[in-house]
């Protein structure tokens, strides 16, 4: 990965910090409890890389003795902190800059290095030897991701897809040359692992769980798309107009009344 477009990826999400944290779902349970059985004891360090606002970080307070969330963005990881400060600043946890491939922890140090929604964004091969670097023996690495969009209704998905793919298509267009983020695809993580030949043991898991959502929060996380949000800073009338109109289905879909939402999850992970 050149240095620009890493540079590209980080940028990609200033500018969305509060949008993305007050309406991306929170990691559910299931995940910590797979992680630990997996792991046979309670992890003392986890390191949960590609961090963003904490949603993934916070949720191992009570079921780690140390947590560190590393995040290359500043506005992502300043939203974080903010967090960590408005809870007590727990001493249990910190959040420090760092990218993937070079990051700020000890070798063989971490039981756990987990990647929420961010591994797509990182130079697999040596991101994964990084990891394979810090991780103790046993330890585990896990990239975690949401199926797009959450289950609501066969229209209102429809209408999302339309929408964020338009808004890719259009960020593309718009994006100055070599400007352009770039993202590996998440259907190849797991052979990534493999390929590295860094860990024992590898395989995919799939869970769900269920939220409470309204209308307004539906068509946000539609708008936390990185691809959405980078065609409106590039000043796309067009996918303005395309959100305006999502909104509008949504709410209608919605009916003013509150709805359960089903987010699906596929978490690749290796153990070293």
């Amino acid at each position: 990965m050149s240095e620009q477009i890493r540079q590209n990826n980080i940028e990609r999400f200033t500018g969305f910090s509060d949008l993305y944290d007050q309406n991306r779902p929170k990691a559910p349970v299931d995940l910590i409890d797979i992680l630990t059985m997996y792991l046979g004891r309670r992890p003392e360090v986890v390191a949960d890389v590609g961090c963003g606002t904490g949603l993934s970080s916070f949720i191992w307070l009570e079921r780690a003795k140390q947590i560190v969330g590393i995040e290359p963005n500043d506005d992502m990881r300043a939203v974080a902190i903010n967090r960590w400060q408005e809870v007590g600043k727990p001493q249990q946890l910190q959040f420090v800059k760092g990218l993937s491939y070079e990051l700020p922890l000890e070798a063989s140090s971490v039981d756990l290095v987990t990647c929420s929604q961010s591994f797509h964004w990182m130079d697999p091969q040596p991101t994964l030897q990084e990891f394979a670097r810090v991780l103790c023996p046993g330890g585990i690495f896990a990239a975690y991701d949401c199926d797009w969009p959450p289950v609501v209704s066969p229209e209102l998905e429809q209408a999302y897809e339309e929408l964020t793919k338009l808004a890719d298509q259009r960020a593309s267009e718009l994006s100055e040359t070599g400007k352009e983020a770039y993202k590996w695809p998440k259907d190849q993580h797991l052979q990534q692992i493999r390929k590295s030949g860094l860990f024992r043991y590898s395989r995919e898991i799939v869970f769900h769980h269920w939220e409470d959502c309204d209308a307004d929060r539906y068509a946000n996380l539609a708008l936390s798309q990185g691809g959405v949000q980078t065609a409106l800073k590039l000043g796309s009338d067009e996918i303005l107009t395309a959100a305006e109109h999502f909104r509008k289905q949504v709410k209608q879909g919605f009916g003013g009344e509150r709805r359960r939402i089903l987010f699906g999850y596929r978490m690749r992970l290796g153990v070293k």
